[in-house]
């Protein structure tokens, strides 16, 4: 059964016998658009995954995952995590139930006993316990400052001594000002360094791969030893060539959208025409010039 708001339930899943009328209606892809662009599902699957490996996650530790959805994520870190070492929380119990029958399978569960609550609320500590890792991909970039300021807020408390909380946002050059869920919150780093700050924990951005793309940040106790905080120049390289592969797929997807093809040939029409418009201007103006001699 689905984990009730902020009820932290092990191995949550469908009721037996009881079927959901609108999982009937959803194809194989809704589960997966729902949490982002269908076409960077696994992508971001391993990003996380190996973002998180690179600043030191091994099995023994405990991990949270914020916004967990149809645990697009969770789908390594679980079969890779102790039993009952994965922690997840997601507002929507249908995308954790989907995930986990199109995913991970309920032998799956059942073997590593990964724990999931429903909270809205960002309630990091409904778990009663610490994390080594927490990870909020693709959270702050669409929540209010008051959102983040509570998720942070229990962030200090939910992440022990040493662990590594990573999470990404969009830079932009102002700062978002609503007080709800939108489908994009734009901060700058300034500002998103100082809502960190407020908590009494530290901000440290990091050079990791997003096809958004975002920005990743590792936010984390004073005095915690943090891997890649320096990124190398080849690292540098490789995103850079990412990002502008990531642009030039964007390109072509745009200029083969129908309306994108007619206003091409709408635009090659009216250089045409221009171009008819000039040749006949010189041709009058020859004509009225012969004319007058």
């Amino acid at each position: 059964m689905s984990a009730g708001i902020g009820e932290p339930t092990e191995g949550i899943r469908n009721e037996p016998g009881v079927a959901d009328p609108l999982r009937a209606k959803r194809g194989f892809e809704e589960y997966r658009a729902h949490v982002g662009p269908a076409e960077f599902y696994d992508v971001l699957t391993a990003i996380q995954f190996n973002l998180l490996t690179a600043l030191g996650l091994r099995d023994e530790h405990y991990l949270l995952d914020i916004g967990c959805g149809s645990l697009r994520a969770g789908r390594l870190f679980i079969p890779y995590l102790r039993p009952g070492h994965y922690f997840g929380i997601e507002p929507l119990p249908w995308l954790i139930e989907e995930g986990i029958a199109r995913e991970i399978g309920d032998a799956m569960i059942a073997i590593k006993r990964p724990t999931f609550s429903n909270d809205e609320n960002f309630t990091l500590t409904t778990f009663n316990r610490q994390f080594d890792f927490m990870i909020a991909q693709s959270i702050f970039s669409h929540t209010s400052q008051a959102q983040i300021r509570r998720c942070l807020a229990e962030a200090k408390t939910a992440l022990g001594p040493g662990g590594i909380f990573a999470a990404t946002y969009f830079v932009g050059p102002v700062n978002y000002e609503g007080d709800r869920w939108v489908a994009k919150a734009d901060y700058t780093p300034e500002h998103m360094r100082e809502l960190v700050e407020e908590q009494g924990l530290v901000c440290t951005p990091v050079e990791w791969r997003h096809p958004d793309p975002q920005q990743w940040i590792l936010i984390h106790h004073p005095g915690t030893s943090v891997p890649l905080a320096e990124a190398s120049d080849a690292q540098r390289i490789v995103t850079l060539r990412e990002q502008l592969a990531l642009c030039e797929r964007q390109l072509m997807t745009l200029r083969s959208h129908p309306y994108v093809r007619l206003g091409l040939k709408i635009k090659l029409f009216f250089v045409w025409a221009a171009f008819q418009r000039r040749h006949i201007a010189r041709r009058l103006r020859g004509l009225v010039g012969g004319a007058k001699k």
